[in-house]
C-alpha cells in the first residue's frame, strides 16, 4: 500500500481490523467486527508518501526519490492519493525493482485530476492489471482482472453486499455484512438499520444516509464532473442500492 492521506490509513485499519479501529458507536459499541476477519499477515508493506501539495507540480526524472527504495514482493499494490507523476512512473519502477506486483488498485476519493489514460497504457504494455474506482466502494469482481477479482473475493471489500433479516413485524432484525466498503463503513450502517420498518422507504433511506454520513467517510464532498455528483453521495447511494436489492431479491 502506497498512500498519502487519511483514506489510505482507513483502508489499512479496516484490513487489519484492530480492536480500536472503528470508534463510531462510541460507548454503544458491541464489537460487531471483533474476530470476524483480520489480514495483518497479508500486508507486505505500507508506505506513507508526501502529499501531492507538498511536492513539485511536475516530477519528471526524479520519481524514484519520492517512492520507496525497496518495494517488497506482493500480488497487488493499492495506491491512494499520491502525486500523478509518481503514479505514472510506478509501473516502470515496479518492473525495474524486480517486484512481482501484477495489479494496481487506484481508489479515487477526490475529484483531483489524474492521468488515467496514460497510466492505463503503461500498465497494459507492462502486463499489469489496473483499476480506478470512484469511489473505492464501487469495486466489483471482474473476470478480465483476475488478481483484483481474487482480492475482492478473499478480503471481502469493495462494493457492499449484505444479508438482511426481517422480523414478523416487518422490521429489520439484523444485517450481516458479506462484503464491506474498504473504509469499513458498511459495518456501521448495518448496525444502525436494526429496528427500521422495511416498508417505510423514507425511514430506510434516511437511516442509511444518516449513518453513512456519521461514519468518518473520507470521500470528497466536491461535485465531481465525471459522476455528476459528489463522491461521498455516490458512496451513500451504493450502500442504499445494496440494501434495496437484498430486500427486493427476498421479496420483502
Amino acid at each position: 500500500m502506497l498512500y498519502s492521506g487519511e483514506f489510505g490509513e482507513r483502508i489499512i485499519g479496516n484490513i487489519i481490523n484492530y480492536s480500536t479501529f472503528c470508534t463510531s458507536c462510541a460507548e454503544a459499541c458491541t464489537y460487531c467486527k471483533e474476530g470476524k476477519y483480520g489480514f495483518a499477515d497479508r500486508i507486505k508493506g505500507f508506505f506513507k508518501l508526501p502529499a501531492p501539495s507538498l511536492l513539485p507540480a511536475l516530477i519528471e526524472d526524479s520519481a524514484g526519490e519520492y517512492l520507496p527504495k525497496e518495494i517488497p514482493d506482493a500480488d497487488i499494490a493499492i495506491v491512494s492519493e499520491i502525486h500523478t507523476d509518481l503514479l505514472l512512473e510506478l509501473p516502470l519502477i515496479l518492473k525495474d525493482s524486480g517486484s512481482r506486483i501484477k495489479a494496481i488498485i487506484v481508489p479515487q476519493e477526490s475529484s483531483a485530476p489524474i492521468a488515467r489514460l496514460q497510466i492505463e497504457e503503461v500498465c497494459a504494455r507492462e502486463g499489469i492489471e489496473i483499476t480506478f474506482q470512484k469511489p473505492f466502494c464501487d469495486l466489483q469482481p471482474q473476470n478480465d482482472l483476475p488478481l483484483i477479482k481474487g482480492f475482492v473475493e478473499e478480503f471481502k471489500i469493495g462494493r457492499p453486499d449484505v444479508k438482511v433479516e426481517v422480523d414478523r413485524r416487518g422490521r429489520i432484525a439484523h444485517v450481516d455484512v458479506l462484503r464491506s466498503a474498504p473504509c469499513g463503513s458498511t459495518w456501521f450502517v448495518a448496525k444502525q438499520l436494526a429496528g427500521v420498518e422495511v416498508k417505510n422507504a423514507q425511514e430506510l433511506y434516511d437511516r442509511i444516509s444518516e449513518s453513512h454520513h456519521s461514519y468518518p467517510c473520507t470521500a470528497s464532498m466536491d461535485k465531481d464532473r465525471e459522476i455528476g455528483d459528489t463522491i461521498l453521495h455516490k458512496a451513500g447511494y451504493l450502500i442504499r442500492a445494496t440494501v434495496e436489492e437484498e430486500l427486493k431479491t427476498r421479496n420483502i
